[in-house]
């Protein structure tokens, strides 16, 4: 009888092993490939609700409370708060994966890794080596939103698969197609984290109330474009999705990075009137129909594999 490994573990297996497309599994890793993971959904609900409480609960206490806080103090308070959005969502999720939990060391690998790229290339590309603030104001708004997508969107989203592309993605550890989800969100944070610092150093510590509208924003904005990603590096581990699926979801996820950043700049600036609460009000719901797409698009992908389709 001939052998053959399975694709997640690497461990033999005979021919008449179950199958995705061409490739083979142990029984094991058969059944974990369409777990849905109910704990990562409810852990993502969770997360999203904290962020606003979170908004709203600094914005109330500065506001009823008048808190007159000096410069000094003010940019530590605001590196602080942008250290929030990330350890939110990694205290929640832990809470709600209990039963089958992702490595701690695998997961907060990912997002140092990603942070460290953000500062290293992502950042220096944009700022730097396309001035990219310098001229985008001023652009056509068909420049304006290409700009968006290819000078911020793909160095971003590229640089987030990549962490997670030839990170974890071989690992045994990556043994769902919702780990795409939990890796590459973990990568989205700790992008945000570095972008949330570098606006927090940039204004001297920003005014609090303020500060904090942006920081979510960026948070849930960089969240939904990797989470989209993520559904396309799932399927792509556990089964044939073609050469252009990968490429096809960077695209993807690259133009929703971009048009997002565009619209946000549009509906949170009007003139010389300056709401960043639509900003968050976007950014939320932006934040749960791609979450709810990609939970949909997963469980119908899990369902097809249980049936045997």
């Amino acid at each position: 009888m001939e052998q053959f490994e399975c694709c997640v573990c690497h461990r033999t297996v005979h021919d008449d092993a179950p199958r995705l497309g061409t490739r083979a599994y142990c029984d094991l890793h058969y059944r974990r490939v369409s777990e849905n993971r109910k704990g990562l959904w409810w852990s993502t609900i969770l997360a999203l609700v904290g962020l606003v409480l979170f908004v709203l609960t600094v914005r109330v206490v500065v506001g009823t409370t008048g808190l007159a806080i000096s410069r000094g103090v003010l940019l530590p308070i605001g590196v602080v708060l942008a250290l929030v959005p990330a350890a939110l969502w990694l205290v929640v999720f832990y809470a709600q994966d209990r039963l089958e939990p992702e490595p701690k060391e695998r997961v907060a690998g990912v997002l140092v890794l990603a942070a460290l790229l953000a500062q290293a290339v992502g950042i220096p590309a944009v700022n730097e080596v396309f001035a990219f603030s310098e001229w985008i104001g001023s652009a056509p708004v068909a420049l304006q939103v290409l700009g968006s997508i290819l000078i911020v969107g793909v160095p971003q989203e590229y640089l987030k698969y990549a962490v997670v592309r030839y990170g974890v993605y071989r690992s045994s550890e990556f043994d769902e197609r919702v780990d795409g989800i939990i890796y590459c969100a973990a990568a989205g944070l700790g992008y945000a984290t570095v972008l949330n610092i570098h606006y927090v150093i940039a204004t001297g510590g920003a005014q609090l109330q303020v500060g904090i509208l942006r920081i979510v924003v960026t948070t849930l904005a960089q969240a939904s474009s990797s989470g989209l990603m993520g559904y396309f590096l799932g399927r792509a581990k556990f089964e044939d999705m073609g050469k252009l699926w990968l490429p096809g979801g960077l695209l993807l996820a690259s133009a929703l990075n971009g048009i997002v950043t565009h619209v946000l700049g549009e509906v949170t600036v009007r003139g010389l009137t300056f709401t960043p609460m639509n900003g968050l009000v976007l950014a939320a719901v932006v934040a749960v129909i791609v979450f709810g797409l990609v939970y949909a698009l997963m469980r119908r992908a899990n369902a097809a594999t249980l049936a045997g389709l």
